[in-house]
């Protein structure tokens, strides 16, 4: 029996990929904020990702662009989000996104410290002194502007406290308190991370302060993030979705009735697109792409085979899941990159892509090499192909 659904294949979801995802030369931007809209946001976890994955798709790539956005006007707003994973999304979204995901993850990431706090140190913490010492940070944070976790502890002496964590295993290690009650903070939209000391690529950030998001409605909420991954990812599956936000699959399925997700049918079986993303686009001119680890693209789907060939997981993952940098050609994974200690972009394709691909792909890690110049980046989470490269 034939399916009434409309038919999205394959090839129709990479032809989206290169205008989307902004990774075709002639649909590059200009502006941070436009890079993390058309990817709902970037991932945050390392450092170097944001910085990576926006200039990859802005027209003059530029480290000044992506730190306007994140320290200077700051218009981009790191949240502990989707999968517990930071995202920097657009301020515009941040109301949608705390709502959806992020308060939730807040509330759990409050109880399971508090638990923490209480057996690590012996009882001496509870609620009450938790919530007090958190109230003497943010006035010290309010009265110096900004500041490391360091800082603060000189402040808030409570903050050197340390934390008895895996108590009696061998690998048992004390944590201070203040590591992890600033993430607390963050994670609850009271602070947020500021500039980094030191490169880009640095993770040693100082905190600010930060005003409070407006509360907003969640299940509008998630519905408003459905639809904006729809538009950015689709047509995809519930699966897709589901994984990509982490929540429920009754939110998930609620949330694509909300925004009148219209059933297709995709080359493995029934997804999901707007209603008025169903008709067939036309591919992007030919475009290759060298996206760092953890890139929103790479990881913005649980079903991959569309555009990764499942052969190629081993080399391009680590144990954990987390991707490494990647070689695209015309919407498909086609290899991994890195970057060598003397600062050469090296890659190396895992199919053969042709003649055409090559140049391509070679005038992109020219592009890179050019922007990243002294800088070197290694990626948090390391693949065996990326190791592999760096030799």
């Amino acid at each position: 029996m034939s399916s009434l659904r409309p038919r999205i294949t394959d090839e129709q979801r990479r032809a989206r990929l290169g205008r989307r995802h902004l990774l075709s030369p002639a649909h590059r931007v200009t502006a941070v904020e436009d890079v993390a809209d058309a990817l709902v946001g970037l991932h945050a976890t390392d450092a170097a990702t944001v910085y990576l994955s926006a200039c990859a798709r802005l027209v003059e790539p530029s480290t000044a662009e992506v730190e306007r956005g994140l320290y200077d006007d700051v218009t981009l707003v790191k949240l502990l989000s989707m999968r517990r994973t930071i995202f920097a999304v657009s301020s515009g979204l941040a109301p949608y996104v705390d709502a959806s995901t992020a308060r939730a993850i807040a509330a759990r990431e409050r109880a399971a410290f508090l638990k923490f706090l209480q057996q690590g140190t012996e009882g001496s913490w509870d609620e009450q002194r938790l919530a007090r010492t958190e109230r003497e940070v943010l006035a010290a944070l309010a009265a110096r502007g900004e500041a490391t976790t360091a800082e603060l502890a000189k402040d808030v002496p409570a903050l050197r406290e340390t934390i008895l964590v895996s108590a009696g295993k061998p690998y048992a290690a004390r944590q201070s308190v203040g590591s992890r009650l600033l993430r607390l903070l963050a994670s609850d939209g009271h602070v947020r991370r500021s500039r980094p000391r030191g490169s880009w690529t640095s993770s040693m950030y100082a905190w600010a302060p930060v005003d409070q998001l407006p509360e907003l409605p969640v299940r509008e909420s998630k519905a408003e993030v459905a639809r904006r991954w729809l538009a950015s990812f689709g047509p995809a599956t519930e699966a897709d979705l589901k994984w990509w936000t982490g929540w429920t699959l009754g939110d998930t399925r609620r949330a694509l009735a909300d925004v009148g997700a219209q059933d297709v049918e995709l080359a493995h079986g029934p997804g999901f697109a707007l209603p008025d993303d169903l008709e067939d686009v036309a591919p992007a001119e030919p475009w290759a792409a060298l996206l760092p680890g953890l890139d929103p693209t790479a990881m913005g789907w649980r079903d991959r085979d569309w555009y990764l060939s499942p052969e190629h997981v081993p080399a391009l993952f680590d144990r954990a899941g987390n991707i490494g940098p990647t070689v695209w050609w015309n919407g498909r994974i086609v290899g991994g990159w890195a970057q060598r200690p003397n600062g050469e972009i090296a890659w190396r394709l895992l199919s053969n892509a042709g003649p055409d691909a090559t140049s391509a792909i070679e005038a992109e890690a020219a592009r890179l090499s050019s922007w990243l110049g002294d800088v070197r980046v290694t990626p948090r989470f390391r693949t065996p192909l990326e190791r592999e490269l760096v030799g």
